[in-house]
């Protein structure tokens, strides 16, 4: 009892100190010190750098000591990543760090990563989500909770208003279009907009390039691809040397903020993750991630996740309308509600296909009824 109470007073002590040199509170931050495939010492050099550039942020490296990094504080562990692991979790759990940094996070489903990437065009800061981890099981529904967290990570980390849009990729509309509808509501979200000629919220490649909005969704896989793209783009692909790494973890309930970095991951990387990290825990991240589902759930949260779960499958046959030319293309609807909505025109007697248009799914039909075929897959929340 004596000696817990001599390291509390230490500890407070401790505080004071920090808090008198530095102007502030300091906060210490768990960097998994094994694991990289360019060494130990690259990591380290990461953690150095971090606390170099914010004199409030303390680095405690978890893993084996390694010589020449006394600068850091250490919870030493045998050089074995499950115990690494151990021990990232028992100091998080008993608050001898705020957060932590790690090669890999086992998070149950619900907790993904929101990671921050560097746009070539004009350098500007783009956050992915999700990058790792999965936010739901269900595609769709995963994608709508990426939209939420998202924009939570990016105003925990400063952004007042951050500009949100999907990566046109497989389940992106019916998500989309559900957060319009819960915009509608009273949502507030703002979204950005393509910057190629017919606009919209679901961007492509060029988008991504030029950083034209402060929050993209998309799925955890394409995520984790864009951030390695783009972080290694000048290296070859061997070393991210760009970027903030796969970004701090965010979920429903979820209290912990973990960043994830790769075992490719540059020692600037890492020390940027650290700083983002520093910054997430500073904007109460986990709190944020509460007041957002909050204001969402008030706007329709919860009917929209029940839209986007696929009901049972039943079988209705229906007749195929006479083929007739076509010559007009409607665009919007997404691929995996192709033959949905191909299938709703024909209960209208009006005849269609499916097709890949340059800019993605499209379904063709006559010119002369394409503004009736419009509203019908319109009013069927197919576009």
């Amino acid at each position: 009892m004596e000696a817990s109470r001599r390291k509390l007073i230490a500890d407070a002590l401790g505080n004071i100190v920090e808090k008198a040199r530095h102007g502030g509170h300091s906060v210490k931050i768990g960097l998994m010190a094994t694991g990289s495939e360019l060494g130990q010492d690259e990591i380290l050099r990461g953690g150095r750098l971090a606390q170099a550039a914010n004199p409030l942020l303390r680095v405690v490296a978890i893993g084996p000591r390694l010589p020449g990094f006394e600068d850091l504080e250490w919870i030493e562990t045998p050089d074995c990543e499950a115990d690494t692991a151990a021990a990232i979790r028992k100091s998080l759990q008993e608050g001898a760090v705020a957060g932590a940094v790690a090669m890999h996070f086992p998070f149950p489903i619900g907790v993904a990563t929101v990671g921050r990437m560097v746009t070539p065009r004009r350098g500007h800061p783009m956050f992915i989500a999700s990058c790792t981890g999965s936010t739901a099981a269900l595609r769709q529904e995963a994608l709508l909770r990426n939209a939420v967290y998202g924009i939570a990570t990016a105003k925990a980390c400063g952004h007042a208003e951050p500009t949100v849009a999907f990566m046109n990729i497989d389940g992106a509309g019916p998500a989309l279009r559900a957060l319009g509808r819960m915009q509608k509501n009273g949502y507030h979200v703002a979204f950005g907009v393509s910057s190629r000629a017919d606009g919209g919220q679901l961007l492509r490649g060029n988008d991504l390039v030029s950083g034209v909005v402060d929050v993209l969704v998309c799925d955890t896989l394409t995520g984790n691809a864009l951030i390695k793209i783009f972080s290694t783009f000048t290296t070859g692909g061997l070393l991210e040397s760009a970027g903030w790494g796969y970004g701090p973890s965010a979920g429903e309930g979820w209290n912990e903020v973990i960043s994830i970095v790769s075992r490719a991951s540059g020692c600037q990387v890492i020390a940027n993750a650290l700083s983002l990290t520093a910054q997430a825990i500073a904007g109460r991240l986990p709190r944020k991630v509460t007041e957002e589902l909050k204001a969402a759930r008030e706007a329709g949260f919860g009917a929209e996740l029940e839209k986007l779960t696929p009901g049972p499958m039943r079988e209705e046959p229906v007749a195929k309308p006479a083929l007739v030319p076509l010559d007009a293309e409607i665009s919007g609807v997404d691929v995996l509600d192709m033959d949905r909505a191909v299938q709703t025109l024909w209960k209208e007697n009006i005849y269609a296909e499916t097709a890949m248009g340059c800019t993605g799914p499209v379904v063709r039909v006559q010119a002369s009824i394409k503004a009736k075929a419009t509203e019908i897959l319109r009013g069927a929340n197919l576009i």
